[in-house]
């Protein structure tokens, strides 16, 4: 039984902490509201309306220069 316990602690902290470091940063993007004729839309109090998403920001990877071909 002890050895049942200890697999699933183990399996339960390995999954935990596998989760938070890939975990994907995310940034929230707004962007305003338009109707048809492409004039902003504004609601009470004449607050501009936005249509808000999250989004994941994608790391840019640095690398060598590619070489150009000789003809």
């Amino acid at each position: 039984m002890k050895k049942y316990l200890i697999i699933l602690l183990t399996i339960t902290f390995i999954v935990g902490y596998n989760s938070n470091v890939f975990s994907a940063e995310t940034k929230k993007v707004c962007h305003p509201v338009k109707d048809k004729n492409g004039k902003d839309l504004y609601g009470k109090g004449g607050v501009a309306l936005e249509t808000c998403k999250e989004v994941k920001i994608h790391k840019k990877l640095e690398g060598t220069k590619v070489p150009e071909k000789k003809k």
